[in-house]
């Protein structure tokens, strides 16, 4: 089967956090969103099949997970990431940052330490500060086109007595796919000082070609040991309204912390339509996955040449994985405020502001090219349109 990308859904007065709730969040409703991270694209066809069944059964009651349900998930990861998951290191969370502030509150006390790497997915830090733990930043190295991890600054960091590092693999918004090597190094680093990693893997599934995603903690028994791997159906399929993640535990002593945390919370339920939306994406979507990544490459082809040929003044980011691209506009000269100004009141566009992912974060926009080309060079258009009247 062949899937339609290109078509164009409309999406107002669905819900849509996205498309309904512009306005809300940028004060204007009439702005083209490209910001927050799902897809206008229709899920796999078996996804929407489960749900109509499930919709037309018509009792929607307390819903508990089969045992297939964790086979599907077991088996996807074998298969797309060599990854040997077993049953009973999963457990369910409604949500990859509901489990990020239970890991927050379980593995740690108030005021301890914990590491993010900014830019970075800005839930990190609100997870941190708003549960009273002390936020440290091991910032990204960037050399003008690329980034990486500085491990000097991190081993500094982390003899302080940090307790947690929060990982982004691959990263949001800088698009790196976090090579063995670098996993390695980052994990041995945690080893020696004794800091739990918990590493955000929800994009592992969108990777550009070339590239690998590796979980941290299939790299050895003690880096399993020492991690906990947060996933979900959610990017890959655009499932996020559906409210399930799958959170990976090898240590016992850790799982049996979390699940405690999260059934204290009455987290640990899941709902009665993310549970055969989930078991029929894994089953049956990797055809439609397939198909999305060339479809995303274009798109990243499509954006490239068009900011190269209309935009020179700002630089695209090469991402690895995710898609999500982290646009450089810093030789426009323009303050965060202004560069917000130019994209909202100029461009009518809605892009994620750099500044709100941390330090390192000024100057630069996120967009989401998870769209039909169509919208992305209507949206494209309308920033060089924008950044023609600065000059």
């Amino acid at each position: 089967m062949t899937y339609d990308f290109d078509r164009v859904w409309d999406r107002k007065n669905t819900y849509s956090v996205k498309w309904d709730g512009v306005g809300k969040f940028f004060g204007d409703a009439d702005l083209l969103p490209m910001w927050v991270a799902d897809m206008d694209f229709k899920a796999p066809p078996a996804v929407i099949e489960a749900l109509k069944r499930q919709a037309e059964h018509g009792i929607y009651g307390y819903a508990m997970r089969p045992d297939s349900y964790d086979d599907a998930v077991v088996q996807w990861f074998k298969r797309r990431h060599h990854f040997e998951v077993k049953r009973e290191w999963l457990v369910f969370s409604p949500g990859i940052v509901p489990a990020l502030n239970v890991i927050v509150q379980a593995f740690t006390e108030p005021g301890d330490s914990i590491v993010i790497q900014p830019p970075v997915y800005y839930p990190f830090a609100q997870a941190v500060k708003r549960n009273g733990r002390t936020l440290v930043e091991n910032p990204l190295a960037f050399d003008g086109e690329r980034y990486t991890i500085d491990f000097d600054d991190l081993e500094q960091k982390l003899v302080t007595g940090v307790k947690l590092l929060i990982l982004c693999n691959p990263h949001n918004p800088v698009g790196r796919v976090w090579t063995k090597k670098e996993l390695e190094q980052l994990g041995q680093l945690c080893l020696k000082h004794n800091v739990l990693i918990v590493s955000d893997d929800i994009h592992c599934d969108l990777i550009r070609k070339g590239y690998r995603h590796t979980p941290i903690a299939s790299l050895s028994e003690s880096l399993a040991l020492q991690s906990i791997t947060c996933t979900s159906p959610s990017k890959t399929f655009n499932l996020a309204g559906l409210q399930a993640s799958h959170i990976i535990i090898p240590n016992e002593r850790h799982r049996r912390t979390f699940k405690t945390a999260i059934k204290t919370l009455a987290l640990d339920l899941g709902n009665t339509f993310a549970i055969p939306a989930v078991e029929a994406a894994y089953r049956h979507g990797e055809a439609w996955l397939d198909q999305l990544l060339d479809y995303l490459e274009g798109n990243i082809r499509f954006l490239t040449d068009f900011i190269r040929q209309n935009i020179p003044q700002v630089k695209v980011i090469q991402p690895e994985g995710t898609y999500l691209v982290w646009l450089d506009f810093r030789s426009l000269g323009l303050s965060p405020k202004e560069l917000e100004s130019l994209m909202r009141d100029k461009a009518r566009v809605a892009l994620d502001e750099g500044y709100i992912f941390g330090t390192g974060g000024e100057g630069f926009e996120r967009i989401n090219i998870a769209c039909p080309r169509s919208t992305l060079e209507e949206g494209l258009t309308r920033i060089a349109q924008a950044v023609k009247m600065l000059s």
